[in-house]
């Protein structure tokens, strides 16, 4: 028996504080959960300001664990059956907390959204959660829940028996927190590491493709779009590769969608440059140390002025069907509700009306629980649409 359903590891930071806030408000009544981190003042202070969040007579402990001690990461993943982490640059320090949860059997979900750890957990780790019976699903946030479901949803608007091509075009309006940005920075340096897969392998008779976008003015949409090289496309090909909802012929192609020539001029100048210069260590030591500190973020204000819509065109048997997935802020408020919705997921999942699929390893949201967490996300507020 666990102490706890959910365990969020990284909770005195900023993401890690908006995603336990939203458990505060939303967690079941009688679900045990916690905080880690750390410093046990900090999670004393934040546990405090959570109870009044709270209804009446809930249940939150506190655990202290680093990434510097695997003795604290083992103890904290025993404790729960599913470990949220948001501890990042993940790439710096979110495979300890994996070594830890295959190895308690513990549940896994994280914040990611860095290509390269995404990579270097279906390398390492795939065989071996798959034979302790874990389920390890990173990107559960913004990067990639809509993309992956989002992509889910559309397919299943469609036949399963004929050829897919499928495009995601992103629009945005967010600020970023100091966590992000430094994840942002790491991900664009791709580390010396040989143990990398390539693309994943589909079943046998199926043809599964990530494409990279074109620039060009999009007749449809009416706006300037480009490729968007994140990690989203990389989780649904992987979701496409195993999953019989996306035909025979899949391909996909990730994109960002911008209102005029000049935005999309002025964001390839601006990335494209910071993207080349991390490349060079005096360079990455100057962009890490201009963005903002650990646990600094957008205000209230800023938060709730974000938005995000992701729309899909689909080709398939002669007709283009577009669907679009929308919501709130993208970078905290939403990505805080997929987090929470998905480690209740797979918390819930023995009492749950919708069953989860048998699956175990490193897997994708819609390989581990699309069907129960797709409605889960509308009930909280998420939008998927037929246009």
């Amino acid at each position: 028996m666990r102490d706890y359903a959910i365990v969020v590891f990284g909770a005195t930071g900023f993401t890690g504080g908006k995603t336990a806030e939203y458990l505060a408000r939303r967690a079941p009544p009688g679900l045990r959960w916690a905080l880690a981190g750390r410093s046990q003042a900090k999670l004393d202070v934040l546990k405090a300001r959570l109870l009044t969040l709270a209804p009446p007579g809930a249940a939150i402990g506190t655990l202290v664990a680093s990434v510097e001690d695997s003795a604290s990461l083992l103890r904290m993943a025993a404790a729960t059956r599913v470990l949220l982490t948001t501890v990042g640059p993940f790439i710096d320090y979110g495979e300890p907390v994996v070594q830890a949860c295959v190895e308690q059997r513990t549940d896994y979900v994280d914040s990611t959204g860095e290509p390269h750890f995404f990579r270097l957990l279906h390398a390492r780790y795939a065989g071996p959660a798959r034979d302790r019976g874990v389920r390890i699903v990173p990107s559960c946030g913004f990067d990639a829940i809509p993309a992956d479901l989002g992509a889910l949803y559309t397919v299943r608007q469609l036949p399963r028996d004929q050829p897919i091509q499928l495009a995601g075009y992103m629009s945005l309006h967010g600020v970023f927190s100091g966590g992000t940005e430094r994840s942002a920075i790491k991900s664009w340096v791709t580390p010396r590491d040989p143990a990398v897969p390539g693309e994943p392998e589909p079943r046998a008779g199926r043809r599964v493709r990530l494409l990279r976008g074109k620039t060009h003015k999009h007749p449809l949409l009416g706006a300037w779009v480009n490729a968007l090289e994140t990690v989203d496309g990389m989780v649904v090909t992987r979701s496409a590769a195993t999953l019989e909802d996306y035909g025979p012929d899949f391909s996909y192609s990730h994109n960002a969608q911008h209102v005029s020539f000049g935005q999309l001029a002025a964001a390839h100048v601006v990335f494209g440059s910071v993207a080349y210069l991390v490349r060079f260590g005096p360079a990455r030591a100057f962009f890490l140390n201009m963005v903002k500190k650990s646990g600094e973020g957008p205000t209230q204000a800023q938060m709730d002025e974000g938005w995000f819509k992701l729309r899909f065109i689909a080709q398939c048997a002669g007709q283009t069907v577009q669907t679009e997935v929308a919501g709130g802020d993208p970078g905290y408020g939403e990505t805080s509700k997929m987090l929470a919705e998905s480690a209740l997921c797979l918390a819930e999942a023995p009492a749950s009306s919708t069953p989860l699929p048998q699956r175990a390893g490193v897997l994708t949201a819609a390989e581990a629980m699309g069907d129960a967490l797709l409605p889960r996300l509308e009930q909280a507020g998420l939008r998927f649409r037929v246009l």
